[in-house]
């Protein structure tokens, strides 16, 4: 999430090569992106030939978005303390060598690694990455490469659903990870031979370590309560014991991030309301989003006997629909305000999701699920002016690293609810599963365009 910057730093000649520093940049950032929709889609291949069961299948998502999300803030902090130039040559080559790990898994543990390892290296590199372009431009070609930037959201799931598709349908699910290493590794050297040396950065402070691990804990336990509770029951006492352990780990983040020297994050931002509401509309839009994709490519291809090819193609015009939503509301929310928009894109979603919930089959699960695609679209656009609109210019960072963080947290609950409710239609042994799992998106949605209803603020007029 980006805003626009005035930068009152003495005037300096632009660097001759900052459009192309811009475009490898942006390169790596889509790369990050895409690898959420791109494995999504080469599950059920994964889950056949590793002999994975649901549960883990489920953390192969949530364990990259978990470690991205969770670690975010300390790599932001990180950039601050030892230069963005070389925490974005290391976060490459570690997203390459974690990308081969994954590829060459042949057994579960080894998968997982591999993909909480990309996401540490996803964390390091994304902030840093970000940083050099605020950095690379000054004045309105700033605003114009954080414009370019922030779309890179949108294209990132539409390419990754069609790259997914066709990797594995053709050399097979580990080139989804392979693609990376050439990659990433091409991506090393140019920006190593563009990027100017930077002296070591002279800010003061040290790396809230203990506060990232509590953060990332505490989602952690949520999300494998949520993933347990799909085999176990919801009311059993280790489900909710997992329960309560995660909500002490949250007031224990919280309780560091008060006494911390060098705080993570100050989580008194998070008590106004502009930025509670942003916050939680791009945890809920994110949650819908996976759910799409994780329940879809499992209904597609286990259900109704799809190729992975087909399934990438039929969620083309799907990934398109978030980006046309995502568009529109960009275009309308200076009239119609964020509230309205909210309550509309969310009750879009619910009744996209409610389609393939009621009535069986791929031309209804197509069209539903482009509908709710549709006002997950208007969703993103709505939490990203909600929480950044309202704040002070020094505080943008801050308040842009904090909804970052949420929308990787939103696609690891996302992907373990789903899980959850549709536990016994992803094993395969029957199709009830998918219509509770798209219904419980709907439920989801509406109760949240309700709460947007009455929380989401009134734009300030300046």
């Amino acid at each position: 999430m980006t805003e626009a910057v005035t930068s009152t730093s003495p005037t300096r000649s632009p660097d001759p090569r900052r459009w192309r520093i811009l475009g490898v940049v942006g390169i790596a950032q889509l790369m990050l992106i895409l690898d959420v929709t791109v494995v999504a889609i080469a599950l059920p291949h994964i889950g056949a030939e590793l002999g994975l069961e649901r549960e883990t299948l489920t953390w192969v998502v949530s364990g990259y978005t978990l470690a991205f999300g969770g670690l975010l803030l300390l790599g932001g902090r990180a950039a601050d303390l030892f230069g963005a130039r070389r925490l974005v040559l290391v976060g490459l080559l570690l997203f390459a060598a974690a990308s081969l790990v994954a590829g060459l898994a042949t057994a579960g543990p080894m998968l997982l690694g591999g993909r909480v390892a990309q996401g540490l290296a996803a964390a390091i590199l994304s902030p840093a990455a970000l940083s050099l372009v605020v950095t690379t431009f000054e004045g309105e070609e700033r605003n114009k490469a954080l414009g370019i930037w922030s779309a890179l959201g949108g294209s990132g799931a539409a390419l990754g659903v069609l790259l997914g598709g066709a990797l594995t349908a053709g050399p097979g699910w580990p080139w989804v990870f392979y693609i990376n290493v050439p990659v990433g590794i091409a991506l090393l050297l140019v920006l190593r031979a563009q990027l100017p040396s930077q002296p070591r950065p002279s800010t003061a402070g040290r790396l809230d370590v203990p506060g990232a691990v509590l953060v990332t804990a505490a989602t952690g336990t949520l999300t494998y309560a949520l993933i347990r509770a799909g085999d176990q029951g919801w009311t059993t006492l280790t489900t909710g014991a997992l329960f309560a352990v995660a909500v002490i780990l949250y007031a224990a983040f919280v309780v560091r991030q008060r006494v911390a020297a060098s705080p993570l994050m100050d989580v008194r931002l998070l008590i106004r309301r502009p930025v509670a509401t942003g916050t939680l509309l791009i945890l809920v839009a994110t949650a819908l989003m996976i759910m799409v994709f994780f329940l879809g490519t499992f209904y597609l291809q286990d259900h109704r006997g799809y190729g992975a090819l087909t399934t990438g193609l039929l969620f083309l015009p799907i990934a398109l629909a978030t980006m046309a939503g995502a568009n529109l509301a960009g275009r309308v929310i200076g009239r119609t305000g964020p509230r309205a928009l909210a309550v509309l894109g969310l009750l879009l979603a619910a009744v996209g999701m409610a389609i393939p919930a009621l009535a069986a089959g791929t031309v209804a699960m197509v069209i539903g699920v482009g509908l709710a695609a549709a006002g997950t679209g208007v969703v993103f656009v709505v939490a990203s002016a909600t929480a950044l609109g309202q704040i002070e210019p020094h505080e943008a960072g801050l308040a842009s690293g904090i909804v970052s963080t949420f929308h990787e947290f939103g696609a690891s609950l996302g992907a373990a609810v789903v899980s959850s409710m549709a536990a016994a239609s992803i094993a395969g042994t029957d199709a009830a599963g998918f219509s509770r799992g798209f219904a419980t998106g709907a439920i989801v949605a509406t109760a949240a365009a309700l709460l947007a209803l009455v929380i989401t603020p009134r734009p300030r007029t300046d």
